[in-house]
């Protein structure tokens, strides 16, 4: 599978970042270098970037698409949360800019056997790095039902978790529940007929919430952003762009709190949302929040 990576809020991500010719960026999400690739060209001649990504997939795409900028680029598998780590040993100053982009790519979704998707069939992985041991299947098959509904409802945000956790309890009494589509049967059946015809559908909200646990997702972007901003070069930008509520609320909480302490500008009052027509040529767009903060000079 071809790792490209259409990049959301492209314009408005280099607006924000205000990149400079000879600066240092670091990109926490890389992906398919989409971002990356559009902030070596700001940068040009002299500029660096440090790709991170958990996703090995992601990384070797990336490594071919950025070929043509040379030593400029250095690339690193790991979590953003330890972004201050991978930065120290990249021996690059410090960066002038921090992009983290945050959620599932699209590649991901497309690549079936890795079990993001509720749409087809595969083992019930969603591990970003596969490094990692624990998949979904290992949650949804030991967690206990309290803990499970907790998960639901917290990451998913849905108001059937009680009912979801009970349902897929009682299924695994009688076998695991080891691919996508078992679940979503086990979800299907567990909402009523009624709000499973209203609304999106209606695995999305579970399938996020385990992605959530799996990659423990909030936690790393609390960390991740709280090591970025040790790191940040007088005058730098960290700008990051969510997709769903969860996310954002952190994301918004934590630039607040940095403003009040002063050294630090919230260069978005309200988050940036992608242009329509944007939203109608990508619709992983749709859902894009960007917001941007300044260290002071």
């Amino acid at each position: 599978m071809g790792f490209f990576h259409q990049p959301v809020l492209l314009e408005e991500v280099l607006s924000y970042l205000s990149c400079q010719p000879e600066g240092v960026y670091i990109d926490c999400t890389l992906g398919g270098a989409g971002h990356a690739e559009a902030i070596l060209d700001q940068t040009s001649p002299a500029g660096s970037l440090l790709g991170i990504d958990q996703d090995e997939t992601a990384l070797l795409a990336a490594a071919k698409r950025l070929k043509p900028y040379g030593d400029r680029v250095q690339l690193v598998q790991g979590n953003f949360r330890w972004v201050d780590e991978l930065w120290r040993a990249s021996g690059l100053v410090a960066p002038k800019g921090i992009l983290f982009d945050l959620g599932v790519s699209s590649p991901q979704l497309d690549e079936i056997e890795r079990g993001f998707s509720y749409r087809e069939d595969a083992p019930l992985d969603m591990r970003m790095d596969r490094r990692q041991q624990e998949t979904a299947a290992d949650l949804v098959n030991t967690l206990p039902e309290a803990k499970l509904a907790r998960i639901i409802s917290k990451y998913g945000e849905e108001r059937w978790a009680a009912r979801i956790a009970k349902f897929i309890v009682n299924r695994r009494r009688q076998q695991p529940i080891n691919t996508t589509e078992e679940l979503v049967d086990v979800i299907k059946a567990a909402i009523p007929a009624g709000a499973r015809r209203r609304g999106p559908h209606p695995a999305r909200r579970t399938f996020q919430a385990l992605r959530i646990a799996v990659n423990d997702e909030l936690e790393a972007l609390r960390e991740g952003l709280a090591a970025a901003k040790e790191i940040l070069a007088p005058g730098g930008r960290i700008c990051v762009i969510s997709f769903h509520s969860l996310e954002d609320r952190i994301v918004k909480h934590t630039f607040r709190s940095w403003a009040r302490e002063n050294g630090f500008t919230v260069l978005t009052k309200k988050p940036v949302v992608p242009a329509s027509k944007e939203a109608d040529e990508n619709p992983r767009a749709r859902s894009a929040k960007l917001r941007a903060i300044m260290r002071s000079a």
